[in-house]
């Protein structure tokens, strides 16, 4: 009577086993799967334009100094006839040229409390601002002649030259950046033996302005490097 009874629980027991290893296989197939549905390769592309600055903008800072306030003003004010002749003769139209605020110290006041020097500090500032950046290279040069003629220069660091037609390349940068990271993830597929997939997650970076040569400061420069890249996620089927 045992015996009949154990056959029919050795059956069961055989039948459960059977249905643990399929449940098993079931549950592996499934991780497999889950990993192959997440596989996913990530790249870089990077795209790069040399580029000219098509705007310069020259700042010219100069000073006057002296015991008397209106004394040291009339030398301003010749002094900004001076520098407005100079620019006349290097080529620029009146368009061109802004006049700036004029700053007046008084070191005897009290925010300064120097007892020692010229009372009063006359500065002014002319802006030169134009699309014809070779004369603006062309007129720092001579500059020495501005100084002759006696105009005090103060911290003068230079032109700043612009390059304003970032849209204009925008276009073409991204989709070279892009066309390079497929590329790459083209190649990382190939070598893997795995098809490339849809993309997943794509992130532009921030476009990048540069000097060309990678010498001193971006704005001193006229020859510039304009650098973009793209980083793109693809699935691997």
């Amino acid at each position: 009577m045992s015996d009949n009874r154990l056959v029919p629980a050795l059956v069961f027991g055989g039948l459960l086993a059977v249905g643990l290893i399929g449940g098993g296989a079931l549950v592996g197939q499934g991780i497999v799967n889950l990993r192959a549905g997440d596989r996913t390769v990530t790249v870089r592309g990077l795209s790069e334009r040399e580029v000219k600055a098509d705007l310069a903008v020259l700042p010219l800072r100069f000073t006057a100094s002296g015991e008397v306030l209106s004394d040291v003003q009339a030398r301003i004010d010749a002094d900004l006839a001076t520098v407005r002749a100079f620019l006349t003769a290097q080529g620029y139209p009146a368009a061109a040229v802004d006049l700036g605020r004029l700053e007046v110290a008084d070191t005897r006041s009290r925010e300064y409390g120097n007892q020692q020097g010229p009372r009063f500090i006359l500065a002014q500032t002319v802006v030169v601002r134009t699309n014809d950046v070779a004369r603006v290279q062309a007129t720092t040069r001579a500059l020495n002649d501005l100084v002759r003629q006696g105009v005090v220069l103060q911290d003068f660091q230079g032109p700043s030259y612009i390059f304003t037609k970032l849209n204009d390349v925008r276009p073409a940068m991204i989709a070279e950046a892009t066309a390079a990271a497929r590329s790459g993830a083209e190649q990382f597929a190939k070598d893997s033996g795995n098809p490339l997939g849809p993309i997943r997650q794509a992130t532009q970076g921030s476009f990048e302005i540069l000097p060309r040569d990678g010498d001193g400061g971006e704005a001193a420069a006229i020859d510039k490097k304009v650098r973009v890249v793209a980083t793109i996620t693809y699935r691997l089927r």
